[in-house]
């Protein structure tokens, strides 16, 4: 008995002999490793054999482009200007424009005479065919005279027409043209701020 027994462990030595301490028949290792996988985290190559990760930029792309489109984000543009232009100063009224116009009629001899002031203070008379009949100029005092009376009449709250209750035979009716305002008055009813400018203008007859 102990004979065969001492056969038999012989033969399985003899055969576990040709086997691998890890089970291989040929003795070679194992194919797969731990750790050879392609896993998550794993840089890849580019094109260049650059390794590129996450939020890595590429080779050749710059700062301010946007990943995988190649094109450069615009810069921003400032904002068009909403400032209106600065208003043009206003022109002085022109030394040849009229200053004051005024027209007398009636009266005993029924004339119609017009006076006209410049802002000059040259003037002219005229006659009821609107010829002229002379011209003449005022002093610099005179003007202003005539300028401030123009002022304190206030023509804008002047009425439009003033006239009494009962007509005057053979009085004067005035017609005064000033700053795109005209006014008219009879002799014997003219307010007050008119007999102003009726005082601070030159003659109606030449002298």
């Amino acid at each position: 008995m102990d004979v065969v027994t001492a056969v038999v462990a012989l033969a399985v030595v003899v055969a576990l002999g040709g086997c691998s301490s890890d089970g291989s028949k040929d003795g070679a290792s194992p194919s797969s490793s731990a750790g050879t996988g392609s896993g998550a985290g794993t840089p890849t190559s580019g094109p260049s054999g650059t390794a590129t990760g996450p939020g890595t930029a590429s080779p050749g792309q710059s700062a301010g482009q946007s990943p995988g489109t190649g094109t450069t984000a615009p810069a921003p543009q400032p904002a068009p200007s909403t400032s209106a232009p600065a208003p043009a100063p206003a022109s002085p009224p022109a030394s040849d424009a009229t200053l004051v116009a005024v027209t007398r009629s009636g009266g005993i001899a029924g004339k119609n005479v017009t006076l006209i002031i410049k802002g000059d203070g040259s003037f002219l008379r005229l006659n009821a065919r609107a010829e002229t009949l002379d011209r003449d100029k005022l002093s610099a005092a005179a003007l202003a005279k005539l300028r401030t009376a123009l002022r304190e009449a206030d023509f804008p709250r002047l009425p439009r027409i003033s006239q009494p209750d009962q007509p005057v035979p053979d009085a004067f009716t005035y017609s005064f043209r000033h700053d795109g305002y005209e006014v008219a008055s009879d002799q014997t009813a003219l307010p007050r701020p008119l007999e102003g400018v009726l005082s601070a203008l030159p003659p109606f007859e030449a002298r």
